[in-house]
This record gives C-alpha cells, sequence and structure tokens, in this order.
C-alpha cells in the first residue's frame, strides 16, 4: 500500500521529529515519553490493528494527528464554548498545514498532500472515507488509552454529562468501529464500561 517506502518512512521520521520536542511528558512503564510521540505511535499501532490494509494517505495522517499539538494552548482562545470551537479549527488547520510541510520536505507531490490535509483537518466527516478512518481511530485510542484519564482530571461530572460524552465519542465512529470497540479488540477502560454500556444503549 505503500508507494514509496523510503519517501514514506522519512516524512513519518520528520512527523516524529516534530513530536518529539514536546516539553510535555507522559510516564508509560516507568519510561517518560513526550507526549505527542506517544499519542502519534498510538495512533499508528491502533489503525494497524483496526485497518491494517488502510491507504498510505491515512498511515500519513493518524501519525500528524496532534502534530505540535502544544504549541497552540486552549488557554490562548477564550475559555468559554465559542473559544473551545475556534481553538478547535484553528488546531486543524495547523495540524493539517504542518502536516504539508513535512510531507513536502520529504518528497510528496500536492495530490497526497491534499488527502492527508483533508483527513487532518477533520473535512468531510462521515462522507470522505479517509477522513472517517481517521476518526474512527482517533476514537479507539482515546476509549483504550485516554478516556480513564480524562474521567480523572473531571470526577466532578455528573452520569448525566459522561453519558453525553461517551454518546457523542459514539456517534462520530462509523458501525464498523463500534464493533471493533466491543469486540474485545481494545482495552475497554474498565470502571466506565458500566457506563459505556448505558450510553450506547
Amino acid at each position: 500500500m505503500i508507494a514509496d517506502e523510503s519517501r514514506f518512512n522519512d516524512a513519518i521520521a520528520r512527523f516524529d521529529a516534530a513530536n518529539a520536542e514536546d516539553p510535555n511528558q507522559e510516564i508509560v512503564d516507568g519510561v517518560a515519553w513526550p507526549r505527542e510521540l506517544l499519542y502519534a505511535q498510538r495512533m499508528s499501532e491502533m489503525l494497524e490493528r483496526f485497518d491494517p490494509e488502510a491507504p498510505e494517505s491515512v498511515r500519513l495522517a493518524v501519525r500528524a494527528q496532534h502534530i505540535q499539538r502544544w504549541k497552540t494552548p486552549r488557554e490562548s482562545y477564550p475559555m468559554d464554548r465559542q473559544g473551545y470551537l475556534q481553538w478547535r479549527t484553528g488546531l486543524y488547520a495547523f495540524h493539517a498545514d504542518t502536516a504539508a510541510r513535512l510531507m513536502r520536505e520529504a518528497g510528496y507531490d500536492d495530490e497526497m498532500i491534499e488527502r492527508v490535509k483533508a483527513a487532518v483537518g477533520k473535512k468531510g466527516l462521515k462522507l470522505n472515507p479517509e477522513t472517517q478512518l481517521l476518526e474512527d481511530v482517533v476514537d479507539l485510542v482515546f476509549i483504550e488509552h485516554y478516556m480513564s484519564g480524562f474521567a480523572g482530571r473531571h470526577a466532578d461530572y455528573d452520569e448525566e454529562k459522561w453519558l453525553g460524552i461517551i454518546r457523542k465519542t459514539w456517534q462520530k465512529m462509523s458501525s464498523r468501529a463500534r464493533e471493533f470497540a466491543l469486540s474485545g479488540a481494545i482495552r475497554l477502560p474498565e470502571p466506565l464500561v458500566p457506563l459505556i454500556l448505558k450510553a450506547i444503549g
């Protein structure tokens, strides 16, 4: 599925080098990782489990999904709903443009760059199959690796708030991703399993 392995590996190495600059650390099995580098590798690993035949464009997009996210902190926008939406929109554009620049440096043509930008920029969710595949991987990684931590940071949320968050995540996923999540193929956050099952009904 990779047209030019050397070019692909160069782009991935550039993405990883950019994410390795993350000053934020996450400890896994006693090892400190730059947070976004760890996230990017988890994304690629999940894609390999969920869709090992994924096209090259999506393989690139999942690795660049959060590229250098720390450079656009949430606090740089107003701390209200409108500010949150502006932050998310700004992030999509920043990630897409950063990925495009690094892909161009690795020798990719405009057609492939635009495909990756569309997926990373969340263009055409539910319509563009590459954007949907990226979103499926995002949600599966969130459920397996980050939902428990998110719950810990938001212990003040009541059950209705949590049901809404879970349902919103579930609605963004394809039916195939939902089946994958419930098949035992990913590790569900055990304390939240009753809520997850209640939310998806």
